[in-house]
């Protein structure tokens, strides 16, 4: 039987230590944060410390693959999920009025996903998660132990100090510490190369409430999950029990919408915004809260075909962590935590050949998605600034993909088969380049989109909004 850390007791983290345990294996979750799993969804939110998790109660969001994957991997979890609240949710209930084909498709199916506040869904994998495996509450990590290179000039890992004093010896040592992963640091005290990293400011910041609904019914969708408007988008997230988060995002270029702190300016806001007032109709259950400073970062272990270490591996936001306001974060947490399982499977007994592995599996199932995910940030932020700052928005891309991908904007809000390509996208159900190569795809998009104007959400001017929060 081998003997796995995983260092981080979040989602991400107890989820591929369930999965490697079902898989035979010794498996101890480190989590820094010491207070003990609450007794009910409720008090996970009240009064949960999770100190760790910097975004612990914003919005959160299980994108479709999820579902597919816990009932593969994990269905016990999945069935807690269910227990503590979590709701079923279909991507295809926002589809807008514009669009009057209403039939259902083959495959419909693979638009539902089971989803719920962050609280919630923690609550739920721990509750599994202490049951099957041993979860150390409030053991925090010093740094990296090592012993004899598995390979000429590379360190390698065989356990970690605490911050106790004590060793714990490890076959594989997993980082699934999320975004405050001190890995680079520990790796570079030990002798080795850090990691190769990119980094940036994502540019936006967050501004939401939760609400819930009196009878315990969530409001009906009159538009997209996601909204973009001029200079804001309006991010609506259904959650557990009755719940449901409204964020306001903005540039944190634009001083004047950082006023959206006040809850009257924030109300004022949704309430001029036709097909999302509404959501406004139920009992607030928190202050406007706010996000920002946070960072799209990417990292990769391995450096001219060699890996920086053996023994240790990072899976989650530990290695990539994206703009929340996608809600992409712990879905390619848990798309990546399977893979990581696949691999550690079958080369766990070779420390080089898992650590190649791992990386070819990383960059060919999930960088991708990072990729992605920064190409419509920086996008979607530039063409922002360029309006609060008075200039053309940036010319439309030379690139074709990149046009084709904004003539679906457009043409998803009119056909019934490219809104499910759409929500395909946003979804996390199929790459750009998979959902274009389709026959006839591009060519549907382009007569679609050439024929019809731009669905345009009803809202606040730039100068009225501004006037708003004078």
């Amino acid at each position: 039987m081998s003997t796995i850390l995983i260092l981080g007791g979040g989602v991400v983290g107890l989820s591929t230590a369930m999965m490697l345990a079902r898989q035979g294996h010794s498996v101890t979750v480190l989590e820094r944060d010491s207070q003990p799993l609450p007794g009910s969804p409720e008090e996970a939110w009240h009064a949960w410390g999770r100190r760790g998790v910097a975004q612990f109660r914003q919005p959160h969001y299980l994108h479709p693959p999820v579902s597919p994957l816990l009932e593969s991997h994990l269905p016990d979890v999945k069935e807690a999920l269910l227990r503590a609240g979590c709701i079923t949710f279909d991507g295809l209930a926002t589809m807008p009025p514009s669009i009057t084909d209403r039939m259902p498709r083959e495959g419909d199916e693979r638009f539902i996903t089971i989803t719920g506040r962050r609280p919630t869904i923690e609550y739920a994998v721990a509750s599994v998660a202490e049951k099957l495996i041993s979860v150390r509450r409030g053991a925090s990590v010093a740094g990296l132990l090592t012993g004899r290179s598995a390979a000429n000039g590379i360190p390698h890992i065989t356990g970690v100090r605490t911050l106790d004093g004590e060793d714990l010896s490890a076959d594989l040592v997993i980082d699934a510490m999320g975004r405050a992963s001190k890995l680079p640091n520990w790796l570079e005290a030990i002798g080795a190369r850090r990691p190769i990293e990119e980094a940036e400011d994502s540019g936006f910041i967050y501004y939401t409430r939760f609400f819930r609904s009196g009878t315990g019914v969530m409001p009906a969708y009159r538009s997209l999950v996601q909204t973009y408007f001029h200079s804001f988008s309006l991010l609506i997230l259904p959650g557990d029990a009755g719940t449901w988060s409204v964020t306001v995002v903005i540039s944190s270029g634009d001083p004047v919408l950082k006023n959206l702190r006040n809850p009257k300016y924030w109300g004022a806001l949704i309430a001029a915004c036709p097909l999302h007032a509404h959501w406004l109709d139920g009992e607030p259950i928190t202050d406007v809260v706010s996000m920002a400073g946070t960072i799209d970062r990417y990292r990769r272990f391995v450096q001219d075909g060699a890996p920086v270490a053996t023994g240790i591996i990072s899976v989650g936001d530990s290695w990539a962590c994206t703009n929340p306001s996608l809600g992409r974060g712990i879905t390619m947490g848990l798309m990546h935590a399977a893979g990581t399982v696949e691999v550690v499977q079958q080369q766990l007994a070779n420390p080089l050949a898992l650590a190649l592995s791992h990386d070819c599996m990383t960059e060919a199932r999930v960088a991708p998605w990072y990729r992605d995910t920064i190409e419509i940030d920086r996008r979607r932020l530039a063409g922002i600034n360029a309006i609060i700052e008075g200039r053309p928005e940036p010319d439309q891309p030379a690139d074709p993909r990149a046009q084709t991908g904004k003539a679906l904007s457009v043409a998803m809000m009119y056909d019934a088969d490219l809104f499910r390509a759409g929500v395909e996208l946003r979804s996390l159900l199929a790459l750009p380049h998979e959902v274009m190569a389709r026959p006839g795809m591009v060519d549907r998009i382009l007569e679609v989109a050439g024929s019809h104007e731009a669905v345009l959400p009803p809202g606040p001017s730039r100068q009225e909004l501004l006037g708003m929060l004078a």
